[in-house]
Formats: C-alpha cells, structure tokens, sequence
C-alpha cells in the first residue's frame, strides 16, 4: 500500500503513521462499521471525486441499518475529503471513509461504544490488474452464496458483511482466477466479490435486481444511466447461472475495479470485451476523467489551492 502524508480520524488531520486504535475497539472484534470505497480521477480542472455525495449518502444509510449514529453530516465530510486530498497533494486517489464502534464497551449491544470516523486517501491503481480493462479478466462462479437478506442486509457496505466476499474471492484465487461471482440464496447471480455485474445477452444488457442481494453500486447507477443515454436497454431481472455462459459479453462495475470486462467464467470462454462494452466503457471513463459534459455533475473537483500537489499514480 502506498501511504499518503495524512488522515482524517474524528476532525482531525493527522500523520499517516499516527492514525491508530485501541486493540479492544468495538469494530475490530465485531465488524461493526460500515464504509465507502470512493476514487478521485485526474482531470483539466485538477483531481475531482466521482459522486462523492452519493457515496457518503449511502454510508449514512449504511449506518442507520446497522444503528451507528455518525456524530459528522454528509457535507462535513465531504469537506474534510477534499480538503484530505489537497494536503496529500494528490491528483488522483482512492478514499475511504469509515465509520466504526470504537473503545468503551465490550459485547454484542455496546451503545455507549463512540462511533469512530477516519477518511484515508492514497494512490491505488486498477484493483483487478494493469490489463484487466482492456484485456478482461478470468472469473469463477463462487461455492460460497452471497449473504442473505434472512441474515444480514446486502444493502448496508458493512464491515463484517465482508468476510463473505473475502471468502469467495480468496477461493477463487487459490484456483487461479481473478475473481468470483457470487450466487444469492436462491441461486441466481447476485454479483461479484466486490463488483456488480452487467450481461449482454442478445443486444439487451440485464443485471441482476435489489431483490438478489446485490449492493446498490454507485458505479453501477452511472453504467446503467449511461447505457440507457446511449440508447441501449437496460433491464433488471434474476439471472441464470447458465446465462453467464451463454452470454454474449459480461462486465463487472465497482469503485475499485471502476469497469472491467469478463472474458471467461469457469473455464466457458466468453468471446472477449465486446463491442456494447467497449462503448459503453470509453463514455464510462470519459465521465470520470471530466471529458464527457453531460456527466461533469457527477464530478466534485478539488480546490488544491496552494497544496503540494504530486503526480498521479
């Protein structure tokens, strides 16, 4: 990992090698946080963030599901990322904001445990490697389902819920692939270990619904609003497992992985980035770098002022 100078931690910048907690934090036993996985992109006018005020939107919601109350509104934390950023000097980045139950009270009902906030901001680059992008990426439909709404709530990015991801992305990796595909409880595809999922399947472009355990991805409103913009069909249904192998193109869409294409799933070779993809991608990037007018509303761009500003990673 690439560090950065500071941290954001409870209203305060502080150094990178400073920003700790206490062993017995609520979170670190529990998993009782939620969080956000947010990029800022390089562009003419500087860095800018990608939809920063609908990822710390869904982080309040995220914490209301789970009760945590965070002691800071959206928009102070929308200020103090950017202002994160520029004392980073950084013009590009990944940023995440956590929130989480602190030290003060052991055991499963801790209300009086403090709600901790950081927000770290670093380099990172393409989270499924350098060529997944344009070369595609190798996936594998995971053992494991995806948590179940009977059990836990998809819908939250919550901390713990994560050991289900890990659990399906360290299988598939240990088998040689670059990542899983998770099934819901009822078998249909849900989405990847930390993607959601698009396939194309005779000109039409489906994605599995909320109903199907999937994470209300921000990147994923924007390929869906995208496509439709340019004048695809975008419909949200269960999908088969079959359907995976029958498609025409798939593509995964996530923060980290921004979008990426499937060009194979259990060993079912998929035929490569497709044409709809490869579309939809090049207007995809465009609006993340600024170079699409009709999306500059999704950027939040960053006043560095007389920040120390480095290059992009």
């Amino acid at each position: 990992m690439d560090q950065a100078d500071l941290i954001w931690k409870n209203g305060e910048f502080v150094p990178w090698d400073e920003a700790k907690v206490h062993v017995l934090s609520h979170g670190l036993h529990y998993g009782t946080g939620v969080f956000e996985g947010i990029r800022a992109y390089e562009t003419d006018r500087g860095p800018a963030v990608f939809r920063l005020p609908e990822h710390l939107d869904r982080l309040h919601k995220s914490a209301g599901l789970y009760y945590l109350e965070i002691p800071y509104s959206a928009e102070e934390l929308r200020a103090a990322t950017k202002e994160l950023i520029a004392r980073n000097g950084l013009r590009s980045c990944y940023i995440r904001p956590l929130a989480f139950r602190g030290y003060g009270e052991m055991g499963l009902y801790a209300k009086t445990a403090p709600i901790d906030v950081i927000i770290a901001t670093w380099p990172w680059g393409a989270y499924l490697g350098d060529e997944s992008a344009g070369k595609g990426i190798r996936a594998k439909v995971s053992s494991w389902r995806r948590n179940s709404p009977g059990g836990a709530i998809p819908h939250a990015k919550a901390s713990g819920s994560y050991l289900n991801s890990i659990l399906a992305k360290t299988e598939s990796a240990n088998a040689g692939y670059d990542e899983a595909i998770l099934l819901d409880e009822r078998g249909f595809v849900s989405e990847g270990s930390g993607e959601n999922i698009f396939v194309v399947r005779e000109g039409e472009i489906l994605t599995p619904p909320h109903t199907a355990s999937i994470l209300d991805g921000i990147n994923r409103k924007s390929v869906i609003q995208i496509a439709r913009d340019l004048g695809y069909t975008v419909v949200e249904r269960d999908i088969a497992r079959a359907e995976l192998y029958l498609a025409e193109e798939v593509f995964l869409t996530g923060t980290a992985a921004e979008m990426v294409p499937v060009r194979e799933i259990d060993d079912h070779a998929i035929g490569g980035p497709g044409e709809i993809t490869r579309h939809i991608q090049a207007k995809f990037i465009d609006a993340l770098h600024g170079r699409a007018d009709e999306y500059l509303e999704w950027l939040d761009f960053v006043d560095v002022g007389s920040a120390r500003i480095t290059p992009a990673a």
